[in-house]
């Protein structure tokens, strides 16, 4: 299923596990300059985004920009690359190696991962030669920062009045009810100082694009909002949990520290307090990332508390 907005086409790339649906996207530019897919999504979806594209009318493409290097981001990478052998391939530059030789990359996801990453599917390798600098994207008006809040490898393109931020600024959800439901997408390794570092470069872009590309998920056309509402958000999170962590004498994620910090934050955090809103697969998928959130979380707590 896509979602057209007259350049720029959401594609979603659904999983058969449950939840995982108006989750995981690429998004197609086929506007003014050159054609372009941001993010490939996870190898298992591959053919779909394959044919999704055929039905643009993209028969040519001529790059493959990826915010970062994760499963579900970039796993189809080298899939979509040998079906438009004339793509060049974007990442940030230490990362190339990891789709050159995804060997490793597979088998720490696989370790991180387990059943998800099998959900997700095995990369592709991709020919040294078919990768490109970001700095080239330059001479098509297509400027990147370096946003590694989410990963060390993370990046953020700009074309044009389009933002596209990978999940430098969280990640977003449908609700049944329309109200926004947003979440921090903090890794199990996780630094605050760095996250908040990622956002402030963000949102000090001048001009400031007008047309904002989640990775999970959707579009929007109030960046500079939604990227503050993300600062505080992970701000907030922080002070809320390291109360929590001292009240109930904790150091690791435990089911019960999720459920008390399910609680405390549904009714601390306006943008979180709409979780029941989501329909129950969702939940059920949340659930999952909230751990990854919490768990980075109480890691980044936990060197402070050391310091």
């Amino acid at each position: 299923m896509t979602h057209p907005m007259n350049d720029l086409f959401l594609i979603d790339l659904d999983q058969e596990r449950t939840g995982y649906r108006r989750f995981i996207t690429s998004w197609l530019y086929c506007g003014d300059g050159p054609t372009y897919v941001v993010d490939t999504g996870p190898a298992n979806t591959a053919a779909d985004l394959i044919d999704t594209l055929r039905g643009h009318g993209v028969d040519h493409l001529d790059y493959i920009l990826l915010t970062h290097i994760h499963l579900d981001h970039a796993g189809a990478a080298g899939h979509v690359a040998a079906a438009f052998p004339e793509a060049k391939i974007v990442c940030w530059p230490k990362a190339a190696t990891h789709l050159i030789d995804p060997s490793r990359l597979w088998a720490g996801s696989l370790q991180v991962l387990g059943e998800t990453a099998e959900m997700f599917g095995e990369p592709l390798p991709i020919d040294e030669t078919r990768m490109l600098h970001p700095d080239a994207l330059a001479a098509h008006g297509i400027t990147w920062l370096h946003t590694p809040g989410h990963a060390p490898h993370h990046m953020s393109f700009v074309h044009g009045d389009i933002l596209y931020v990978g999940e430098a600024a969280g990640m977003t959800c449908p609700t049944t009810t329309g109200a926004p439901y947003m979440r921090p997408a903090t890794p199990p390794r996780f630094f605050l100082d760095v996250a908040l570092d990622s956002l402030d470069r963000l949102m000090k872009l001048d001009p400031m694009p007008s047309r904002f590309a989640l990775a999970h998920y959707g579009y929007a056309e109030n960046p500079i909002t939604i990227l503050a509402q993300s600062r505080r958000q992970l701000v907030l999170w922080m002070e809320i949990l390291g109360g929590l962590r001292q009240e109930l004498d904790v150091v690791e994620w435990s089911p019960a520290f999720q459920a008390a910090a399910l609680a405390r934050l549904a009714v601390s955090d306006p943008l979180f307090a709409s979780f029941a809103e989501l329909d129950e697969d969702l939940q059920t998928r949340e659930h999952e990332y909230f751990r990854n959130t919490l768990e980075g979380m109480l890691g980044q707590l936990a060197r402070t508390a050391q310091a």
